[in-house]
């Protein structure tokens, strides 16, 4: 009789090594591209209501409509991800937004400037699910965290380009030409098809056994694996409907506990990087200045999410989580009532610790929580609900602007949702998490197409 070979627990005893090195500068780049593009707009959004006349309720409309496309693109691709496979979602949403950011430099006025952003976030959506599910589908156990959160500081990163490059770019060139910048992701769609790797399930769906092994000799080059031996996965999906396994295995409460905070914490999180520069120039900065709090933000962000990984690794994330909310709640407060340039500089970069590298702490959560055949769809589905918030965000930094009420109020405004976020968190029941469910627990096992399916407990 055949051994049987658990893929999961092949890939997460495997130590870090070549592959991992490049599964993460790939995924590096893509988040930096996906947030760069994203990030555009609250860099140029000054010179554009200068250049078309647009109030900020107007301003805080066309914010939304990428990500209106971005809660449509992130469900759809999180879904098609995890059954066909993220390589060739992947690279199909990377073509997506490049080429229609690239067309929002191109546009005529405020109608189709907005067409090309909604189409660009349906893109931009695809990636983060996508990117971050592979990462865990890829990872050793025990770095998961920190290799997911040193990946997402390309959010950060590319929030930095957005403005770093608007400095030079819009006086000389113009606004637009910040929008062309997005076209270099697909120079480089060539070498991504070739380096990514397709998923594991999808290998054992499709019975490409000799791939699959193959793909796990790079993974863990140490151990040998017997040609002959049965690959499956711990758990697999009887579900019709993908989004009903987010609701099985009493999964369902921190489900929904988890798009309640998504939602919250997107309202704090795009309506401070989509109206920074514009809440410090009505503060009485230059666009320069405002631009450099951007700057700040995000390197707040890239520090502290880099030192955030490692402790989540080693203390759980949720026990994370909590504090950070409550962090960048008391940052919106303080913000309220400061007006000391250092002082500022510095709450600027402890909110973007908090905010920012909240939100790649939650992701990698999420991902982790659920099996490696939902994870997409989890993410998609909990991300994409979120983008609510990501709407709500700028439109209330627009209405709030709108009324010439004190900058005190509108940072004031922001801070609630962090306690709203807080909240959400502190009832997901961790219990129910994959990784640790999945623990000397019966689970189903996903064969070579054909093969007998059988139960086994979990060895991990």
């Amino acid at each position: 009789m055949a051994t049987r070979l658990n893929i999961s627990e092949f890939i997460q005893e495997s130590r870090f090594n070549a592959f991992h090195l490049r599964l993460s500068i790939i995924g590096f780049l893509l988040i930096v591209f996906d947030s760069y593009d994203l990030a555009i707009y609250g860099a140029i959004v000054p010179a554009l209501m200068k250049s078309w006349q647009l109030t900020p309720i107007q301003a805080g409309a066309i914010a939304s409509y990428s990500l209106i496309g971005m809660l449509f693109g992130a469900i759809t691709f999180g879904m098609l991800a995890d059954r066909l496979g993220r390589k060739k979602v992947i690279c199909t949403a990377v073509i997506m937004f490049s080429v229609f950011t690239v067309l929002c430099g191109f546009a005529s006025g405020p109608t189709s400037f907005s067409v090309y952003r909604v189409i660009a976030g349906f893109g931009l959506g695809g990636i983060p699910v996508t990117v971050i599910a592979m990462l865990m589908d890829f990872s050793p156990l025990k770095k998961r965290a920190t290799i997911a959160t040193v990946v997402l500081c390309g959010y950060s990163l590319g929030g930095i380009l957005a403005p770093l490059l608007s400095i030079p770019l819009i006086p000389r060139f113009g606004w637009e030409s910040v929008f062309w910048v997005a076209g270099v992701p697909l120079l480089l769609l060539p070498l991504l098809f070739r380096y990514t790797p397709e998923s594991t399930f999808a290998l054992i769906r499709s019975g490409r056994k000799a791939e699959l092994y193959t793909l796990l000799a790079k993974i863990d080059p140490s151990r040998k694996i017997d040609p002959h031996s049965e690959p499956y996965e711990t758990e697999k999906s009887h579900a019709k409907l993908p989004l009903t396994d987010l609701f099985r295995s009493s999964r369902g409460l921190s489900t929904v506990m988890f798009s309640v905070a998504i939602i919250f914490h997107l309202i704090l999180n795009y309506g401070l990087v989509s109206w920074l520069p514009k809440l410090m120039m009505e503060n009485g900065f230059d666009m320069t200045s405002g631009l450099k709090f951007l700057i700040v933000l995000h390197t707040g962000a890239i520090i502290g999410t880099l030192v955030l990984g490692r402790l989540a690794d080693k203390w759980g994330i949720k026990n994370l989580l909590m504090p950070l909310y409550l962090t960048g709640t008391v940052t919106m407060l303080l913000l309220s009532f400061n007006k000391d340039p250092v002082l500022l500089y510095v709450l600027v970069a402890v909110g973007g610790a908090a905010v920012v590298g909240a939100q790649s702490l939650v992701q990698v959560y999420i991902a982790q929580f659920y099996p490696v055949h939902a994870r997409s769809t989890a993410l998609g589905a909990i991300m994409g609900l979120g983008r609510i918030g990501a709407i709500l965000g700028p439109l209330l930094g627009g209405y709030l602007l709108s009324l010439s009420l004190p900058i005190s109020v509108v940072f004031t405004a922001f801070a609630i949702p962090g306690v709203c976020s807080f909240l959400a968190i502190a009832m997901v029941q961790n219990r129910y998490s994959h990784d640790r469910a999945s623990c000397g627990l019966a689970a189903h096992d996903a064969a070579i197409p054909g093969k007998p399916e059988v139960m086994r407990r979990s060895a991990r």
